[in-house]
């Protein structure tokens, strides 16, 4: 789809009301919409861990077991850097500075991606179409997986619910090794071009990779040798992968989840706001250690409304959009437990995957 889909400008009152109602929560605490001190702190706590983690392994030369369980930790850490600090910092939402924003994001290129494509496709494309297929890159790893009812049907889509962990366990070294670079030379986004990238998004972009491969491959192979070093390599890597791609596909492919298509004036039937609503869920909101691990990614509901608004904030700002929800009649999707959202993806792939509708 070269052309994105224009949204309905029938009726914007619950976007209206919602954003006037969580102003006026702003304004009467007298909080700002960044992150807190509290964040910075665990942001602060996350990266001495990756690099004490590192260090550790490096130079510790710790037993078997005990480093392939290092590599794993050390991969926790890494999604949990991606979700708390990168990407607020995307989002320019984790602190009121640019440069602070500007930092956050980059470790995303420390560790082998790029925030810029990051920020075309999950910031502006992700964002503004969500589960739309053909424009919304997130839920396209065809012909692996089908992941919307509107792709096409392979057969052995119908065992997805069985392989998806190993796919998703190779995400992070697709990213880094062949789909930023596919980005990069084709210079579009599925079929959305990228515009002019400035010069120095080309210098973070290959000092990025190269970064990545001096910290992660080539020192680790000088001081502990080639097989340890890619044995490590690739649990760190297959843990970073799976964590990042399930926690993402939490929020979108799920059973309540709905993957509207423009009309053939490439038009949708609900406006913005309202399509947030239906193609997002969120999970375990009271469970404040999945919160604080996955940055409020679990309220996927308010960051889509808000995405500017730092995740520190999305417990209050939920009690406004879910009263909100109510008052227009209007679906707050949602699973109580991170395990009921987890069964209802596996169930998801498994109706998508026999090619017949998909529920919700």
């Amino acid at each position: 789809m070269s052309v994105s889909p224009k949204f309905s400008a029938a009726s914007k009152a619950f976007h209206a009301t919602l954003k006037q109602r969580v102003g006026s929560y702003f304004e009467t605490s007298g909080r700002p919409s960044t992150g807190t001190a509290r964040l910075h702190r665990k942001a602060l706590i996350l990266s001495l861990s990756f690099v004490a983690g590192y260090l550790g392994l490096l130079l510790a030369t710790p037993g078997l077991v005990w480093a392939a369980l290092g590599c794993v930790g050390l991969g926790l850490v890494t999604a949990a850097i991606g979700f708390n600090v990168m990407h607020d910092g995307a989002h320019g939402s984790f602190s009121k500075r640019s440069g602070l924003n500007r930092a956050a994001a980059l470790t995303l290129d420390f560790f082998g991606g790029s925030s810029f494509f990051w920020n075309v496709k999950h910031n502006i494309i992700h964002h503004a179409y969500t589960n739309i297929d053909g424009v919304d890159d997130d839920i396209d790893i065809r012909p692996w997986m089908r992941l919307s009812p509107n792709q096409s049907h392979y057969r052995w889509h119908r065992f997805q619910h069985r392989y998806f962990a190993v796919l998703y366990a190779q995400l992070w070294l697709g990213w880094v090794f062949f789909l930023d670079f596919q980005k990069y030379f084709n210079r579009c986004i599925g079929d959305t071009p990228v515009k002019r990238i400035p010069a120095v998004e080309h210098a973070l972009f290959w000092g990025g990779k190269l970064s990545y491969l001096l910290v992660f491959l080539v020192l680790p192979v000088w001081l502990v040798g080639i097989v340890p070093a890619l044995v490590g390599f690739l649990l760190y890597n297959w843990t970073v992968g799976f964590v990042l791609s399930l926690v993402f596909q939490l929020a979108h492919t799920v059973e309540v989840a709905e993957f509207p298509m423009p009309d053939e004036a490439n038009r949708m039937d609900s406006e913005w706001a309202i399509h947030q609503l239906l193609t997002t869920a969120n999970f375990a909101t009271r469970s404040r250690l999945v919160g604080a691990l996955v940055g409020g990614l679990n309220f996927q509901i308010e960051h889509h409304l808000f995405p500017k608004i730092s995740h520190v904030h999305y417990p209050e700002l939920s009690k406004i959009v879910r009263q909100t929800c109510r008052e227009f009649g209007l679906p707050y999707n949602e699973y109580p437990t991170l395990f009921q959202a987890i069964r209802s993806h596996v169930r998801f792939l498994r109706e998508t995957g026999r090619n017949v509708p998909v529920l919700g």
